[in-house]
């Protein structure tokens, strides 16, 4: 992810009716961005180091967001984006990647669900991240070395 694209992942982001703002993503993270054949943008992730302060959400290496522009939804980009993350993940953590999803995104949690993320909590915040509608949930996928990480 380069500088250069901050304003197409503000305007997808928008076009989802989300509030992304790139200036604000860290510098060590995992940061992705998936092009068309034209080079336009129409999808972007990231993951990284997150310590939420949390008594429940522990310190830990994230999946921290993924949009995709909804003429590309369902072309399996997502998945995709998530398999990068968590194979980056893996390099550095050989025992968790977390992450944190408001309860009432289905097309999300399934995603996570696909790639073997559980349920290890509820609330309606962890660390600064709340939820509209009032619950979220963390999620935790054990990472070893004899299980694949990549979605069946």
């Amino acid at each position: 992810m380069l500088a250069s694209d901050f304003q197409a992942i503000r305007e997808l982001s928008r076009s989802l009716g989300r509030s992304s703002e790139p200036s604000h993503f860290g510098n060590d993270e995992c940061q992705l961005v998936v092009k068309d054949g034209q080079g336009q943008l129409v999808g972007w992730a990231r993951a990284g180091w997150w310590e939420p302060d949390d008594p429940v959400a522990p310190a830990g290496y994230y999946l921290s967001g993924v949009e995709v522009a909804r003429e590309y939804q369902q072309r399996g980009l997502a998945s995709m984006l998530t398999a990068a993350r968590l194979e980056w993940i893996a390099m550095r953590d050989k025992r968790y990647a977390w992450c944190v999803v408001n309860a009432q995104n289905t097309e999300s949690l399934a995603l996570q669900a696909s790639f073997g993320f559980e349920e290890i909590a509820r609330a309606s915040h962890f660390g600064s991240v709340s939820f509209s509608g009032g619950s979220g949930l963390l999620l935790r996928k054990e990472i070893t070395e004899d299980s694949s990480i990549v979605s069946a």
